[in-house]
């Protein structure tokens, strides 16, 4: 649409698209607003659209995600999480231990993490692990706790749903819905995210390509909440030597391929504690819009995930090393 293309307008273009059988999504934009257009199984004529008052271009999009390609929106999306922006040229940091384990040890988390800087606090209730027998998380009383957490330090806090019959909890306690790398490909959990209100990040899975991850958001896309983050956190790859292989490598290409905002998870990514600043530098260098790190009072005695996750003072030590990187690129920090 025309820069300021009033809503009459846009709800022509809408109507129209759904007399030709098609579907229509708004996606507003600082310069306007694109419409994306679904359904169709072959190329839409674009003369119907071209005569509507306000429509400035119709664009093909080639590749199958359509919504959340860069096509569809030539600057990158903002989301907002409680005074927060996830995007728009500055660094978010998430930061919280792997799993919930109690009252006193995601307090003081919280609070450690908010003092060095972080803006959002990470931690999860609903644990999806490879072994059946491993610590599965505190579920419903871990939301309790989480809640508890953003009610002492004011943090928004994101966590996992691992499944359709969890979302609804995770939904009504998180401000972000975090799907993990397992569930990148769990359609109907991704449907299900897709109507919900609240913005949605959404990890690469273990051995997906960029388009299949992409693909993945679209199914997100498609149900109307265009509120979504990617987050690289490593692949699967014939290297042993860390615990994933952190593909730093797609950023610039992603740019070029989607508007949506990036995270970066050099915990999962190195499955190595010592790696983790290194890496979590890196990302600001070459792009991404934020990292997640998981921060443990004693890694040591973590139920899930110790070797990757960095005490109170490491953690201190990475946000020193984050803010020099930024201030360098002049990218200013999120706070709450």
């Amino acid at each position: 649409m025309k820069p300021g293309a009033s809503q009459a307008h846009i709800n022509l273009v809408v109507e129209a698209i759904g007399h030709q059988g098609y579907k229509a999504h708004p996606i507003p934009g600082a310069q306007g607003t694109a419409i994306g257009v679904t359904g169709n199984t072959g190329p839409v004529n674009p003369e119907p659209f071209l005569k509507l008052e306000g429509v400035l271009s119709c664009i093909p999009v080639s590749r199958p995600y359509k919504l959340v390609n860069r096509d569809a929106k030539k600057e990158g999306s903002t989301i907002k999480v409680a005074g927060i922006s996830i995007g728009a040229g500055s660094f978010t940091v998430m930061a919280g231990p792997c799993a919930v384990e109690s009252q006193e040890q995601i307090l003081t988390t919280a609070q450690a993490v908010k003092d060095s800087g972080a803006s959002i606090l990470r931690g999860g209730a609903f644990k999806p692990r490879t072994s059946p027998y491993a610590f599965q998380g505190l579920k419903e009383e871990g939301l309790a706790l989480l809640k508890e957490a953003r009610a002492r330090t004011g943090l928004p806090i994101i966590t996992e749903a691992k499944d359709v019959e969890t979302l609804p909890l995770v939904a009504e306690a998180a401000d972000i819905i975090q799907i993990g790398a397992r569930n990148m490909q769990n359609f109907s959990l991704l449907e299900a995210a897709g109507e919900q209100p609240k913005p949605v990040m959404l990890k690469r899975g273990l051995s997906s390509t960029v388009a299949e991850w992409l693909m993945a958001a679209e199914y997100i896309a498609a149900r109307g909440n265009l509120q979504i983050i990617l987050c690289e956190r490593g692949v699967r790859t014939f290297e042993t030597t860390t615990r994933n292989t952190l593909d730093l490598g797609i950023l610039p290409s992603l740019r070029e391929l989607t508007h949506l905002p990036i995270i970066v998870d050099p915990s999962h990514g190195t499955g190595h504690a010592a790696s983790v600043p290194y890496l979590a530098q890196a990302a600001v260098a070459v792009g991404a819009d934020g990292v997640m790190v998981e921060v443990h009072p004693d890694p040591s005695r973590a139920l899930s995930d110790g070797p990757q996750s960095l005490n109170f003072e490491q953690f201190e030590a990475l946000m020193h090393g984050v803010r020099a990187v930024a201030s360098a690129l002049n990218k200013p920090l999120s706070h709450v």
